[in-house]
């Protein structure tokens, strides 16, 4: 088995890494986001319009005490002899002011009823939200610290293996075979020696 990566670019992991740090900054803006306008949407429920509609509870109520006073003023002040006064436009001033007393004590009791599972919902999502912040604030540094380390690794493989060193790998597995050369050397024979001139005796 290889012991060598087949490495041709590093270019996907630093790719990655931009892409997890930008995921990381945008989702933590839009959590906050999230966060700011949830609890202004719960606080606008349970504090602006239970404050609201308490108030219009207690206008609306003086509105029909009020109206009844006016009616029973026009009973007293208006009679003549023994006929009753109508005074339709003073039943129709306090008919009006107690469908507004109705309608606003209505919307006082929503709010009450609403507040409470408003809020155990809101609590229930911040869990949630913290659990993911958790991810972008713990485990994003992690994995780009790790994509960091996988980096790092691959530049010192590159170094190690860098041009110089393919270089001699290439003319080492393109030339000549140092055990061809021995082999054929081996196989060759060896040139006979030169025999030496042999000197006759005079006139032999």
């Amino acid at each position: 088995m290889s012991t060598q990566a087949d490495i041709k670019s590093t270019d996907t992991l630093v790719f990655v890494k931009t892409a997890l740090a930008a995921f990381a900054h945008e989702t933590g803006q839009a959590l906050s986001e999230i966060e700011i306008q949830s609890q202004r949407a719960v606080d606008w429920v349970t504090v602006d319009q239970a404050a609201y509609w308490k108030a219009e509870v207690r206008r609306a109520a003086d509105q029909v005490n009020k109206a009844i006073k006016d009616l029973e003023h026009c009973r007293a002040f208006k009679k003549v002899g023994d006929n009753q006064p109508s005074c339709i436009e003073e039943k129709k001033a306090l008919e009006k002011a107690r469908r507004r007393l109705e309608y606003t004590e209505q919307k006082a009791e929503l709010v009450r009823r609403w507040t409470p599972v408003l809020q155990q919902q809101f609590r229930e999502a911040c869990v949630r939200l913290v659990r993911f912040r958790e991810v972008i604030d713990l485990d994003c540094p992690k994995a780009m610290a790790r994509l960091d380390q996988m980096l790092r690794a691959l530049d010192a493989y590159a170094t190690t293996t860098g041009p110089g060193a393919v270089a001699v790998a290439d003319n080492l597995a393109n030339g000549p075979s140092m055990t061809r050369a021995t082999e054929d050397s081996a196989s060759s024979p060896a040139p006979s020696p030169q025999a030496a001139p042999v000197s006759t005796p005079e006139g032999a």
